[in-house]
C-alpha cells in the first residue's frame, strides 16, 4: 500500500449495471443457475481499480430505489428506463456479500442517488485534504472533477476507461468541470428521459457555454443568440432550467460515516474466500487481483470459526550444508511441506522446497543449492513412512520430485484431496484459498518467506481436516483411495501414452480440408462466402438473407449453437443448416487434433494431466489435452484414436471398459426388482427393459423403442427430467412426459428410489456414494425454483455417478497392485471414464487380461455384478472391445 493517503469512491450500480450488460448472462451462472455476470464484472473493475490505484480509503455507493427527489421534480426521470432484470437484481445482495467479506462500506441515503452520496463524500474529503479517485460510468461526475478529484470513467465496456483530470474534460468537451452540469442541461441526457433542445447538438451547447461562460449568463442573455437556433433555445429555456436543477449533484447529504470510517481494513477472508468457491469463480487471475489487494495482507480478520492465529514463524533460507541438522532436530514430527514447481508435457522441476512445524519452526531452500551431504539427508528424510508430511497436490510433486530421483514417503494429507472430499465442487483449492476459507489467513510474504508460511498453512490446514474427516467417515476414503490414487496417477503423468506425430498432422489436414469444404458447399447454399465461425454472419445469412425459422432470442440476435442448428435442420428444407452442423464438427475435430500436436513431449509421448478435484460428483478428468473429447462412436473419432500406439519396449495396448456401470449402480441401490431381472437374464438390457415398458415381446421390440428405453435408462443416473428426455430424442414434451410415466409404473423401484435420495439430501443436505463420498446440495431448499430444481437433479445423479467413479478408483488401485504384485512390466497409462487403458510388455498379454479382468470384476460387490470387455490391439482404437 502507497503511504499518500487517497479516497477511492464507486458508484456500485452504475458499475454493476455496464458489468451485466457487458458479460452475457448465459455465460455466467452458478451450477445452480445464480447468474454471475454483473457480480463478476463489478469484481473485475474493483480488482483492477485497487490494484491500479492503491487507496487507502474506499466505500460503494448504490441508489436505494427510483424514488428521488428528482423524481418528484420531475415525474418522467429515469422513466423510459425498462424495469431491471430478474437477472441483475439478485446478483444485488450477492455484490453487499462481496463488499462486506472485502471490508468495504456501502452507502445508500434514502431518496437519493449513487452520484449524490459521492458528491457529498467527494467535498467532505476535498476539505479535509484527501485526493479522491471516483469509479462511474456516468458522466455526472465530471461536475466533481478537481484539482483533487479524478474520475475514472468506464464508457463502453467493463475494461475501457477514460481518466478524467480537469484538464482532460477541457480536452474533451472544451469547458471545466464547473461547467459541465450547464452542458449537460442544454445537451438533455436520453437515458435519464431529459429532454433535449430540438435540433441543437453538443458541439452548440458546448459553443454556448464557452462564449457565454454559464449556463445563467445564457438564459439571461437567450436574445442575442440569433438565427433558428436562438428561437429553439428560448422555447425551451424552462425546459433548460430543470435539466439544471436535475443534474446538480447533491453535495451536502447527512451521511452516518466519517472519512475515518472508510480507512480500508482487512476482509474476512474465510467469507470471501466461501463466496467466491460459492459463485463459481474459477478464474486464478481474478482471485489473485481481488486478494493482492486485501489490506492486511493475508492475515484477515479472523473470520474463520474456531480459527486460532499460529505462532510466529522462526525460519529462514538454509545455506548449503545445514539441512542435515534442521531435519534431524526439527523435523521430526507432522511437518508441513511447500515447493515452488512446474510441471508440463512430462517434465518440470522443484525451484524451492520449504519445511514448516507445529512448534513455528520453518525452513526454506534451493534444490540446486544443495550438497551431497543435504540431498542425501533430505531424500532420507522424504523416504522415511515414519516422518508423517502434510503436502498441497501430491501428485505434482511426485512428478517433479520423480524427475529429481526423489521419493515422498510418510504423507499422510493432501490437503487439496481433504478438502475436495470435504467439500467438492469448491472453485479452487490453492492454500492461499484454503486458508483464507478455513484458517481466515492467507500465506503471506513473497519467495523463501511466503514459501515458509504456504508451509506452516499447509501443516494447520491438514489438522483441521483430519478432524472434519474423521467426524464424517472420509478419512478412510482420503487414507486408502485417493492418496494411493495419486501415486498411480504421478506414474501414469510420468509415463504419458506414446503418439505418432505423423498420423495426427496428417489427421489436422484432413479435417481442414473438410472445413474448407463444407464451408464452400455452404457459400454456394447460401449464395455467398461467409464465415461459418462467425455467430453475426450466420445471423445474417440465415435469418436476415434466407428467412429461415427463428431461433431461441439471445442478446445479438437469433441463437446459431449447436442445438439451433440441430433444431434448424428438422424445420426446413434448406440444407444449410445440416452442412454448418458438419462444418462445426470437423472444426472441433480439428481443434481435438490441434491440442493433442501441442501437447506432445520432447519424448514424444502426450503426459496428460489427471484431475482429482474438479468434478463434484468424484469422476476424475483430464486436461492438456482432454483426452474425455476424443469420440469414440464415430469413424473420424477413432481415426484418431489409432494414432495412439505402445511405445518403444511394448508389445500392445489394451482396454478394459465396464458395461453399463451406472446402471448396474442404479439396480444396486435400488433394488428394483424389474431391473435386477434384466441384468440377470443375461439378454440385451435396452431390449428388455423396452420390451416390458411397451408391453411387446422381446422380438416386437424396434430400433426405435430400444433408443428411447437407452436413453431414458442412462438419462436416470444424470437427473434427465421430462424436458431433457424430449429434447434428447427430439419429441415434444407431451410424448416424452408419458414415456416417463410409463418406464417408472414399471420401475417402481427406481422411482421409489429416486424420491428417497432427494427426500433424504433435503434433510440431511448431501447425497452419498458408496464409499460415503458426500456431495452438498443447500440449495435443495431454496425457495428460488430453478436453483431448487438444479438441486433436485444433482442430487439424482450424484450417488449413482459418484458411486460409478468410486468403483473406478477402486478397480484402478487394485490392477495397478496386482500388476506390481506379479513383477510384471505393463502398466496402467489412461483412465477415460469407465474405461481404463494399458501398455503391454512382451508376452505379458494373457497374464495382464487375467488380472485386468478379475480385478476389474471384483471390485466391488453389486447385487448384479460387474461387466468388464477387455480387447487388445496395435493402437488405441484397434483395442477396442
Amino acid at each position: 500500500m502507497t503511504d499518500r493517503p487517497r479516497l477511492l469512491l464507486l458508484d456500485g450500480h452504475s458499475l454493476a449495471y455496464r458489468a451485466f450488460y457487458a458479460l452475457p448472462v448465459e455465460n455466467f451462472s452458478t451450477t445452480t443457475g445464480q447468474p454471475t455476470n454483473a457480480v463478476y464484472g463489478f469484481a473485475n473493475m474493483l480488482a483492477n481499480a485497487l490494484r491500479d490505484e492503491r487507496p487507502t480509503h474506499a466505500a460503494v455507493a448504490f441508489d436505494v430505489s427510483r424514488r428521488t427527489f428528482r423524481t418528484e421534480a420531475f415525474p418522467e426521470y429515469k422513466a423510459g428506463r425498462a424495469k431491471s432484470p430478474p437477472e441483475f437484481g439478485s446478483q444485488v445482495e450477492i455484490l453487499d456479500r462481496l463488499l462486506a467479506a472485502m471490508s468495504l462500506p456501502v452507502l445508500r441515503v434514502p431518496g437519493y442517488e449513487a452520484d449524490d452520496v459521492i458528491a457529498s463524500v467527494t467535498t467532505r474529503a476535498e476539505a479535509e485534504g484527501l485526493p479522491v479517485l471516483i469509479v462511474t460510468g456516468d458522466r455526472d461526475a465530471l461536475q466533481l472533477v478537481g484539482d483533487d478529484v479524478t474520475v475514472l470513467y468506464f464508457y463502453r465496456t467493463a475494461s475501457e476507461m477514460i481518466r478524467y483530470t480537469p484538464a482532460a474534460v477541457e480536452e474533451k468537451y472544451g469547458l471545466t468541470p464547473a461547467q459541465y452540469p450547464d452542458f449537460a442541461a442544454l445537451r438533455g441526457d436520453p437515458s435519464d428521459n431529459l429532454p433535449s433542445i430540438p435540433g441543437i447538438g453538443e458541439k452548440t451547447a458546448a459553443r454556448w457555454i464557452r462564449e457565454f461562460g454559464s449556463l445563467d449568463a445564457l438564459v439571461d442573455r437567450a436574445d442575442e443568440v440569433k438565427g433558428k437556433a436562438g428561437e429553439k433555445l428560448r422555447a425551451a429555456l424552462d425546459t433548460v432550467r430543470l435539466n439544471r436543477r436535475l443534474t446538480e449533484l447533491v453535495r451536502d447529504l447527512d451521511l452516518p460515516v466519517g472519512l475515518d470510517d472508510l480507512r480500508r481494513r482487512p476482509y474476512d477472508l474465510a467469507a470471501f474466500t466461501s463466496l467466491l468457491d460459492e459463485l463459481e469463480f474459477r478464474n486464478a487471475s481474478l482471485r489473485q487481483r481481488l486478494f493482492a489487494a486485501d489490506p492486511g495482507g493475508g492475515r484477515g480478520t479472523g473470520g474463520a470459526a474456531g480459527a486460532t492465529e499460529p505462532e510466529p514463524i522462526m525460519g529462514r533460507e538454509l545455506e548449503p550444508g545445514e539441512l542435515p541438522d534442521w531435519l534431524s532436530t526439527r523435523a521430526t514430527g507432522p511437518t508441513g511441506l511447500a515447493a515452488d514447481h512446474t510441471w508440463t508435457r512430462g517434465a518440470g522441476d522443484v525451484t524451492r522446497i520449504a519445511l514448516a512445524t507445529g512448534d513455528g519452526f520453518a525452513a526454506a531452500f534451493e534444490p540446486s543449492r544443495l550438497t551431497e551431504a543435504d540431498e542425501r539427508a533430505l531424500t532420507d528424510w522424504l523416504a522415511d513412512p515414519d516422518r508423517p508430511k502434510a503436502v498441497h497436490d501430491l501428485k505434482a510433486l511426485l512428478c517433479v520430485f520423480g524427475e529429481r530421483g526423489w521419493p515422498l514417503d510418510g504423507v499422510t494429507s493432501d490437503i487439496a484431496l481433504a478438502a475436495y472430499l470435504l467439500l467438492p465442487g469448491l472453485a479452487a483449492y490453492g492454500i492461499a484459498d484454503l486458508a483464507g476459507r478455513h484458517l481466515g489467513r492467507r500465506p503471506s510474504g513473497d519467495g523463501a518467506a511466503g514459501l515458509m508460511t504456504s508451509a506452516r498453512a499447509v501443516l494447520d490446514l491438514a489438522g483441521t481436516f483430519a478432524g472434519e474427516l474423521a467426524a464424517t467417515g472420509l478419512d478412510g476414503v482420503l487414507r486408502d483411495v485417493e492418496l494411493p490414487l495419486s501415486r498411480l496417477l504421478a506414474r501414469a503423468e510420468r509415463a504419458g501414452v506414446h503418439v505418432e506425430a505423423g498420423l495426427l498432422d496428417e489427421l489436422e489436414r484432413h479435417f481442414a480440408d473438410a472445413m474448407e469444404r463444407a464451408a464452400d458447399e455452404a457459400a454456394e447454399i447460401a449464395g455467398r462466402r461467409f464465415n461459418p465461425g462467425s455467430t453475426k454472419q450466420l445471423q445474417e445469412v440465415l435469418f436476415g438473407e434466407l428467412g429461415l425459422p427463428k431461433t431461441k432470442k439471445i442478446k445479438s440476435g437469433y441463437s446459431t449453437d449447436l442445438d439451433a442448428l440441430t433444431w434448424l435442420a428438422t424445420q426446413t428444407d434448406n440444407g444449410l443448416p445440416q452442412v454448418l452442423l458438419r462444418h462445426r464438427d470437423q472444426a472441433r475435430l480439428r481443434t481435438t487434433v490441434a491440442g493433442l500436436i501441442r501437447e506432445i513431449g520432447a519424448d514424444g509421448r502426450i503426459h496428460t494431466t489427471f484431475q482429482q478435484t474438479v468434478a463434484a460428483t468424484g469422476r476424475l478428468s483430464s486436461i492438456e489435452p482432454n483426452l474425455q473429447v476424443i469420440p469414440i462412436r464415430t469413424e473420424e473419432g477413432r481415426r484418431i484414436r489409432r494414432a495412439f500406439l505402445p511405445g518403444d519396449g511394448y508389445e500392445a495396448l489394451m482396454t478394459a471398459d465396464y458395461g453399463q456401470l451406472e446402471l448396474r449402480v442404479m439396480a444396486h441401490r435400488s433394488q428394483d426388482p424389474t431391473l435386477l431381472a434384466a441384468f440377470e437374464s443375461g439378454e440385451d438390457l435396452h431390449t428388455t427393459m423396452a420390451a416390458r415398458v411397451f408391453g411387446v415381446a422381446p422380438g416386437a421390440v424396434t430400433p426405435d423403442m430400444r433408443r428411447r428405453i437407452k436413453a431414458m435408462s442412462y438419462g436416470l443416473a444424470y437427473g434427465l427430467s421430462a424436458f431433457g428426455l424430449a429434447k434428447q430424442l427430439g419429441v415434444p414434451m407431451a410424448e416424452a412426459r408419458p414415456l416417463m410415466d410409463a418406464y417408472f409404473e414399471r420401475l417402481g423401484g427406481v422411482r421409489d428410489y429416486l424420491d428417497h435420495v432427494v427426500a433424504e439430501a433435503r434433510v440431511t443436505g448431501y447425497t452419498r456414494t458408496i464409499l460415503g463420498r458426500r456431495r452438498y446440495l443447500p440449495h435443495l431448499t431454496s425457495d428460488n425454483r430453478q436453483r431448487r430444481e438444479t438441486a433436485e437433479r444433482m442430487a439424482l445423479n450424484a450417488p449413482v455417478q459418484g458411486s460409478a467413479a468410486d468403483i473406478v478408483k477402486i478397480a484402478m488401485l487394485r490392477v495397478d497392485e496386482a500388476l506390481t504384485a506379479a513383477g510384471l512390466r505393463s502398466r496402467l497409462l489412461l483412465q477415460v471414464h469407465d474405461e481404463l487403458v494399458l501398455e503391454i510388455a512382451p508376452g505379458e498379454r494373457a497374464a495382464v487380461a487375467e488380472i485386468v479382468d478379475d480385478r476389474m470384476r471384483t471390485a466391488y460387490p453389486l447385487s448384479v455384478g460387474l461387466d468388464v470387455a477387455l480387447g487388445t490391439g496395435a493402437d488405441w482404437d484397434a483395442a477396442a472391445h
